[in-house]
Protein backbone atom coordinates (compact mmCIF):
# COMPACT_ATOMS: atom_id res chain seq x y z
CA UNK A 1 0.00 0.00 0.00
CA UNK A 2 1.86 3.43 -0.85
CA UNK A 3 1.66 5.86 2.20
CA UNK A 4 1.09 9.80 1.46
CA UNK A 5 2.70 12.19 3.61
CA UNK A 6 0.72 15.58 5.11
CA UNK A 7 2.04 17.53 2.53
CA UNK A 8 0.75 15.30 -0.26
CA UNK A 9 4.32 13.88 -1.04
CA UNK A 10 4.14 10.00 -1.36
CA UNK A 11 6.33 8.29 1.40
CA UNK A 12 9.22 5.75 0.55
CA UNK A 13 7.70 1.79 1.05
CA UNK A 14 9.37 0.41 4.17
CA UNK A 15 12.67 -1.49 3.85
CA UNK A 16 12.60 -4.67 5.81
CA UNK A 17 16.07 -6.06 7.20
CA UNK A 18 16.64 -9.84 6.12
CA UNK A 19 19.46 -9.71 8.39
CA UNK A 20 17.20 -11.25 11.35
CA UNK A 21 15.42 -13.94 9.54
CA UNK A 22 19.14 -15.33 8.77
CA UNK A 23 20.27 -14.88 12.29
CA UNK A 24 17.04 -16.78 13.41
CA UNK A 25 17.67 -19.16 10.43
CA UNK A 26 21.72 -19.65 11.34
CA UNK A 27 21.24 -20.44 14.99
CA UNK A 28 18.15 -22.52 14.87
CA UNK A 29 20.67 -25.16 11.82
CA UNK A 30 23.33 -24.92 14.35
CA UNK A 31 21.17 -25.76 17.14
CA UNK A 32 19.91 -28.57 14.98
CA UNK A 33 23.67 -29.64 14.29
CA UNK A 34 24.79 -29.80 17.48
CA UNK A 35 21.94 -31.65 18.79
CA UNK A 36 22.43 -34.75 16.01
CA UNK A 37 26.02 -34.56 16.43
CA UNK A 38 25.53 -35.31 20.36
CA UNK A 39 23.14 -38.23 19.45
CA UNK A 40 25.80 -39.66 17.22
CA UNK A 41 28.06 -39.59 19.99
CA UNK A 42 26.01 -40.74 22.51
CA UNK A 43 24.97 -43.67 20.04
CA UNK A 44 28.65 -44.18 19.78
CA UNK A 45 28.48 -43.70 15.97
CA UNK A 46 32.18 -43.86 15.00
CA UNK A 47 33.67 -44.21 11.55
CA UNK A 48 35.90 -47.23 13.17
CA UNK A 49 32.39 -49.12 14.52
CA UNK A 50 31.17 -48.63 11.01
CA UNK A 51 33.98 -50.42 9.22
CA UNK A 52 34.44 -52.88 11.88
CA UNK A 53 30.54 -54.02 11.69
CA UNK A 54 30.69 -53.72 7.92
CA UNK A 55 33.58 -56.47 7.66
CA UNK A 56 31.59 -58.34 9.81
CA UNK A 57 28.76 -57.66 7.80
CA UNK A 58 30.29 -58.54 4.59
CA UNK A 59 31.16 -61.87 6.32
CA UNK A 60 27.50 -62.66 6.99
CA UNK A 61 25.85 -61.97 3.55
CA UNK A 62 28.89 -64.53 1.73
CA UNK A 63 28.25 -67.30 3.95
CA UNK A 64 24.29 -66.75 2.60
CA UNK A 65 25.29 -67.48 -0.98
CA UNK A 66 23.59 -69.67 -2.25
CA UNK A 67 20.47 -69.82 0.25
CA UNK A 68 19.43 -73.55 1.62
CA UNK A 69 16.45 -75.01 2.85
CA UNK A 70 18.31 -76.94 5.06
CA UNK A 71 16.02 -79.85 3.98
CA UNK A 72 13.41 -78.31 6.03
CA UNK A 73 10.83 -77.05 3.21
CA UNK A 74 7.91 -78.44 4.63
CA UNK A 75 8.52 -77.07 8.00
CA UNK A 76 9.25 -73.38 6.75
CA UNK A 77 6.50 -73.72 4.37
CA UNK A 78 3.78 -74.39 7.74
CA UNK A 79 6.19 -71.45 9.52
CA UNK A 80 4.94 -69.16 6.51
CA UNK A 81 1.21 -70.30 6.44
CA UNK A 82 0.63 -70.39 10.34
CA UNK A 83 2.41 -66.69 10.05
CA UNK A 84 -0.44 -65.64 7.39
CA UNK A 85 -2.96 -67.03 9.84
CA UNK A 86 -1.73 -65.02 12.26
CA UNK A 87 -1.82 -62.10 10.81
CA UNK A 88 -5.90 -62.51 9.21
CA UNK A 89 -6.50 -63.66 12.91
CA UNK A 90 -5.54 -60.51 14.43
CA UNK A 91 -6.79 -58.39 11.54
CA UNK A 92 -10.13 -60.19 12.58
CA UNK A 93 -10.20 -59.25 15.95
CA UNK A 94 -8.86 -56.32 15.62
CA UNK A 95 -11.65 -55.29 13.05
CA UNK A 96 -14.52 -56.73 15.48
CA UNK A 97 -13.69 -54.49 18.35
CA UNK A 98 -12.43 -51.61 16.58
CA UNK A 99 -15.68 -50.97 14.43
CA UNK A 100 -17.65 -50.24 17.68
CA UNK A 101 -14.76 -48.65 19.30
CA UNK A 102 -14.88 -46.20 15.55
CA UNK A 103 -18.59 -45.18 16.18
CA UNK A 104 -18.10 -43.73 20.01
CA UNK A 105 -14.70 -42.32 18.69
CA UNK A 106 -16.65 -39.71 16.05
CA UNK A 107 -18.32 -36.74 17.25
CA UNK A 108 -20.75 -37.16 14.21
CA UNK A 109 -22.25 -39.90 16.68
CA UNK A 110 -20.85 -38.84 20.16
CA UNK A 111 -21.64 -35.46 19.99
CA UNK A 112 -20.82 -34.59 23.55
CA UNK A 113 -17.41 -33.12 23.44
CA UNK A 114 -16.08 -34.04 26.66
CA UNK A 115 -16.46 -37.24 26.02
CA UNK A 116 -15.02 -37.64 22.61
CA UNK A 117 -11.82 -35.79 23.81
CA UNK A 118 -11.48 -38.32 26.61
CA UNK A 119 -12.16 -41.25 24.38
CA UNK A 120 -10.48 -40.10 21.81
CA UNK A 121 -7.38 -39.25 24.37
CA UNK A 122 -7.93 -43.16 25.71
CA UNK A 123 -7.14 -44.17 22.01
CA UNK A 124 -4.34 -42.13 21.81
CA UNK A 125 -2.39 -43.96 24.64
CA UNK A 126 -3.08 -47.64 23.51
CA UNK A 127 -1.62 -46.55 20.21
CA UNK A 128 1.62 -45.38 21.97
CA UNK A 129 1.91 -49.54 22.96
CA UNK A 130 4.10 -50.99 19.84
CA UNK A 131 2.76 -55.15 18.76
CA UNK A 132 6.23 -55.78 20.28
CA UNK A 133 5.15 -55.14 23.60
CA UNK A 134 1.57 -56.12 23.94
CA UNK A 135 3.35 -59.69 22.46
CA UNK A 136 6.11 -60.21 24.94
CA UNK A 137 2.96 -59.33 27.97
CA UNK A 138 0.97 -62.31 26.07
CA UNK A 139 4.01 -64.33 25.95
CA UNK A 140 4.20 -64.11 30.09
CA UNK A 141 0.70 -64.42 30.11
CA UNK A 142 -0.22 -67.19 27.72
CA UNK A 143 3.01 -68.83 27.03
CA UNK A 144 5.18 -69.28 23.95
CA UNK A 145 3.18 -69.85 20.61
CA UNK A 146 1.15 -68.14 18.09
CA UNK A 147 -1.95 -67.42 20.62
CA UNK A 148 -0.18 -65.04 21.97
CA UNK A 149 1.14 -63.31 19.05
CA UNK A 150 -2.42 -62.63 17.53
CA UNK A 151 -3.66 -61.79 20.63
CA UNK A 152 -1.00 -59.15 20.30
CA UNK A 153 -1.43 -57.81 17.06
CA UNK A 154 -5.13 -57.65 17.72
CA UNK A 155 -4.33 -55.60 20.52
CA UNK A 156 -1.90 -53.23 18.60
CA UNK A 157 -4.53 -52.73 15.83
CA UNK A 158 -7.27 -52.05 17.72
CA UNK A 159 -6.46 -48.21 18.35
CA UNK A 160 -5.09 -47.73 15.03
CA UNK A 161 -8.61 -48.70 13.28
CA UNK A 162 -10.71 -47.13 15.52
CA UNK A 163 -8.97 -43.94 15.48
CA UNK A 164 -9.16 -44.62 11.28
CA UNK A 165 -13.12 -45.58 11.62
CA UNK A 166 -13.57 -43.05 13.26
CA UNK A 167 -12.05 -39.99 10.93
CA UNK A 168 -13.64 -41.56 8.02
CA UNK A 169 -16.89 -41.63 9.76
CA UNK A 170 -16.47 -38.15 10.46
CA UNK A 171 -15.73 -37.01 6.82
CA UNK A 172 -18.34 -38.68 5.19
CA UNK A 173 -21.41 -36.87 3.45
CA UNK A 174 -24.17 -35.84 6.36
CA UNK A 175 -26.91 -35.77 3.31
CA UNK A 176 -27.73 -39.03 3.29
CA UNK A 177 -27.70 -39.36 7.58
CA UNK A 178 -29.66 -36.67 7.76
CA UNK A 179 -32.36 -37.97 5.50
CA UNK A 180 -32.07 -41.24 7.07
CA UNK A 181 -33.10 -39.47 10.36
CA UNK A 182 -35.50 -37.13 8.87
CA UNK A 183 -37.51 -40.23 8.32
CA UNK A 184 -37.90 -41.22 11.75
CA UNK A 185 -36.04 -44.58 11.58
CA UNK A 186 -33.79 -45.45 14.76
CA UNK A 187 -29.72 -44.62 15.55
CA UNK A 188 -28.91 -48.02 14.55
CA UNK A 189 -31.26 -47.63 10.88
CA UNK A 190 -30.06 -44.09 10.78
CA UNK A 191 -26.36 -45.57 10.75
CA UNK A 192 -27.01 -48.68 8.52
CA UNK A 193 -28.15 -46.96 5.68
CA UNK A 194 -27.02 -43.31 6.05
CA UNK A 195 -23.17 -44.32 6.95
CA UNK A 196 -22.34 -47.88 5.98
CA UNK A 197 -22.71 -47.82 2.06
CA UNK A 198 -20.57 -44.61 2.27
CA UNK A 199 -17.49 -45.85 4.50
CA UNK A 200 -17.89 -49.58 3.52
CA UNK A 201 -15.26 -49.49 0.73
CA UNK A 202 -12.99 -47.19 2.87
CA UNK A 203 -12.89 -49.28 5.91
CA UNK A 204 -12.84 -51.82 3.36
CA UNK A 205 -9.53 -50.84 2.29
CA UNK A 206 -8.08 -49.87 5.74
CA UNK A 207 -8.68 -53.12 7.05
CA UNK A 208 -6.14 -54.65 3.80
CA UNK A 209 -4.38 -52.34 4.23
CA UNK A 210 -3.59 -53.47 8.02
CA UNK A 211 -3.67 -57.11 6.93
CA UNK A 212 -0.70 -57.03 4.70
CA UNK A 213 1.09 -54.71 7.72
CA UNK A 214 0.68 -57.93 10.36
CA UNK A 215 1.82 -59.73 7.48
CA UNK A 216 5.05 -58.21 8.19
CA UNK A 217 4.79 -57.99 11.94
CA UNK A 218 4.01 -61.44 12.39
CA UNK A 219 7.26 -62.65 11.47
CA UNK A 220 8.84 -60.07 14.22
CA UNK A 221 6.78 -61.51 16.62
CA UNK A 222 7.67 -64.76 16.33
CA UNK A 223 11.74 -63.83 16.80
CA UNK A 224 10.36 -63.53 20.48
CA UNK A 225 8.84 -66.25 20.87
CA UNK A 226 5.20 -65.85 19.25
CA UNK A 227 5.31 -68.08 16.58
CA UNK A 228 5.49 -68.32 13.16
CA UNK A 229 8.35 -68.13 10.66
CA UNK A 230 10.08 -64.94 13.10
CA UNK A 231 10.90 -68.78 15.32
CA UNK A 232 12.21 -70.14 12.14
CA UNK A 233 14.21 -67.49 11.42
CA UNK A 234 15.88 -66.88 15.22
CA UNK A 235 16.25 -70.42 15.47
CA UNK A 236 18.95 -70.16 12.35
CA UNK A 237 20.56 -66.85 13.61
CA UNK A 238 21.22 -68.23 16.48
CA UNK A 239 23.16 -71.41 15.36
CA UNK A 240 25.01 -69.26 12.24
CA UNK A 241 23.04 -70.70 9.64
CA UNK A 242 22.80 -67.57 7.34
CA UNK A 243 22.54 -70.03 3.98
CA UNK A 244 18.66 -71.38 5.46
CA UNK A 245 18.32 -67.55 6.96
CA UNK A 246 18.59 -66.40 3.30
CA UNK A 247 16.04 -68.81 1.82
CA UNK A 248 13.78 -67.86 4.68
CA UNK A 249 14.13 -64.46 3.52
CA UNK A 250 13.75 -64.78 0.31
CA UNK A 251 10.90 -67.06 0.37
CA UNK A 252 8.92 -64.76 2.84
CA UNK A 253 9.98 -61.15 0.62
CA UNK A 254 8.02 -62.87 -2.33
CA UNK A 255 4.82 -64.15 0.13
CA UNK A 256 4.72 -60.18 1.02
CA UNK A 257 4.89 -59.39 -2.19
CA UNK A 258 2.63 -61.71 -3.28
CA UNK A 259 -0.25 -60.80 -0.92
CA UNK A 260 0.55 -56.71 -1.23
CA UNK A 261 -0.34 -57.27 -4.97
CA UNK A 262 -3.22 -59.19 -4.35
CA UNK A 263 -4.08 -56.42 -1.56
CA UNK A 264 -3.48 -53.50 -4.27
CA UNK A 265 -5.81 -54.91 -6.62
CA UNK A 266 -8.64 -55.34 -3.93
CA UNK A 267 -8.26 -51.98 -2.75
CA UNK A 268 -8.34 -50.64 -6.45
CA UNK A 269 -11.64 -52.78 -6.78
CA UNK A 270 -13.16 -50.75 -4.28
CA UNK A 271 -11.70 -47.34 -4.98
Amino acid sequence: MTLVAPGGDTAPPAVHSPWPGLIRGTFATAACLAALAAMMIDLKMAPETLLSGSSKLGRFIASMVPPSDGGDSLRILRSLAETFAMAVAGTALAIVAALPLGLLGAKTIVSNGMLHFLFRRCLDIFRGVPALVWALIFISAFGLGPFAGVVALAFADIPNLAKLFAETLENCDRGPVEGARASGVSKILEIRFGLVPQVAPVLASQCLYYLESNFRHAAVLGIVGAGGIGFELDERIRIFAFDQVAYIVLLYMLCVAALDFVSRQLRARLA
